[in-house]
């Protein structure tokens, strides 16, 4: 009888410490699939639903490295915009490179497409008029019409002084010339690939600076043309059917080549702050 109670015992204690590892590879396996949501990150890639405070929060944290910056970004995203503190974030970049290596390291390269290259806001100041200013909010898929109802994929620069033709607009980035000339949205439009992958879009210009020609080399910072309030027609040079602007947008190919949009409005504010807030 002793004999059968101690193997009873001794099976009881193998059968809790069975259940006890039992339990914790569930969890680890949980959590192995739950550190990363690749759809979430790509979602919430696209809406950038960011803060210039978050910015700057996620910046000093990374010791303003840029690699470190986007890697707490691409965690953020991937934590629907939830987690914040960086401390956090970084415990949960080290899980999601650990068990989700593929699918970070996809989402964090198109983070790191969009921000790496960023040196210069695009609209300089008037000269002779100091005064004059630009204002810009975000306005990332709200509602428009013309073509067909869809959402607007980027963020409209507006000029205080409604007059074509008198605010330069600057290459943002680096870059290759990719696309030139006339759409039926976009009016005059110039396309730039960046360096690291990303396609700067700067449409509505009223005129180029010079003739521009597709995989020509431009520097961050390149006078490209005028603010102005080209596009919504077939008809090349088509003016005033709005309000004199910048339309900026970024693009990005995903691994199939397919083009999506990311919300320009984050990037345009980082820059914008960090030149004092004021055109020059």
């Amino acid at each position: 009888m002793k004999k059968v109670r101690l193997w009873l015992l001794v099976f009881l204690c193998m059968m809790a410490v069975f259940q006890v590892l039992l339990t914790e590879e569930l969890l680890e396996s949980a959590h192995r699939r739950n550190c990363f949501s690749y759809e979430t990150a790509f979602r919430n890639l696209r809406n950038h639903n960011l803060t210039k405070d978050q910015v700057n929060t996620f910046f000093n944290n990374a010791g303003s490295d840029m690699e470190g910056f986007c890697e707490l970004l691409t965690m953020y995203f991937a934590s629907d915009c939830q987690m914040t503190d960086p401390k956090l974030l970084k415990k949960q970049v080290a899980d999601a490179k650990k068990y989700r290596g593929n699918e970070f390291t996809e989402i964090n390269g198109y983070v790191k497409s969009v921000w790496s290259d960023l040196l210069c806001f695009p609209v300089g100041k008037i000269a002779g008029k100091p005064e004059d200013n630009v204002v810009f909010e975000n306005s990332w898929m709200q509602s428009r019409t013309f073509g067909g109802d869809r959402g607007h994929e980027g963020t409209d620069i507006m000029a205080s002084e409604n007059v074509r033709g008198i605010y330069p607009v600057y290459s943002m980035t680096d870059g290759v010339v990719e696309n030139i000339g006339w759409l039926r949205l976009g009016g005059y439009r110039i396309g730039i690939r960046s360096p690291s992958g990303a396609y700067f879009y700067y449409a509505h210009l009223a005129e180029y600076t010079k003739d521009f020609q597709i995989g020509e080399t431009v520097s961050a910072g390149t006078f490209l043309g005028f603010m102005g309030d080209t596009g919504y027609s077939d008809v090349e040079g088509t003016t005033g059917n709005f309000a004199v602007h910048l339309h900026m947008g970024i693009y990005l190919n995903d691994k199939d080549g397919t083009e999506f949009s990311v919300n320009s409005y984050p990037m345009l504010s980082y820059l914008w702050e960090r030149q004092g807030g004021a055109l020059r």
